[in-house]
């Protein structure tokens, strides 16, 4: 399995209080790995009466993550969907809050796909902004120009994009 890389506690914290303070409609997170932000996410959709969609691709972070939710009894607000979350989002209708930590590559077709599918006022945050400035510097440019969202990059962890929905 390739190395975990899991958010710090402060980028854990950040996410709960923005998922807990997001309108009302669907949690997402995009890249569950082995599951650490989910839990946090968990505890803000618990506290708000919601549930977390979460989506991983790879097998084994799947059944870490499955282990994770179980051992931590968050399974009854964890949807978890062992897939890719392209295949998925197009489906996804009402989202209030939306946490990106995928594969880099694929940051920008997750923004497209998430974008349209937000409710006013619903937040998307996208970890690794400043650490993986280069390799995302063309969604970054895309998400600070654009229309739809009010967009900054926020200097805790490796950098989170922050985007709230007009």
């Amino acid at each position: 399995m390739k190395r975990l890389r899991q958010i710090p506690q402060e980028v854990g914290k950040f996410i709960a209080i923005v998922a807990a303070a997001a309108p009302v409609g669907r949690c997402i997170e995009i890249g569950t790995s082995a599951g650490y932000s989910t839990l946090w996410l968990a505890l803000a959709c618990r506290a708000t009466g919601r549930t977390i969609t979460t989506y991983e691709i790879l097998d084994e972070k799947a059944e870490l993550a499955r282990h994770t939710f179980d051992a931590a009894g968050v399974s009854d607000v964890v949807e978890f969907v062992h897939g890719d979350a392209l295949d998925h989002l197009s489906g996804c209708k009402g989202v209030a809050f939306c946490f990106l930590d995928a594969e880099k590559e694929i940051y920008a077709r997750c923004y497209e796909a998430v974008v349209p599918v937000m409710v006013p006022g619903g937040f998307l945050v996208a970890d690794n902004a400043i650490n993986h400035e280069a390799t995302l510097r063309p969604m970054l440019d895309r998400a600070l120009k654009d229309e739809r969202v009010d967009a900054l990059v926020i200097p805790i962890g490796k950098g989170e994009l922050v985007c709230r929905k007009k």
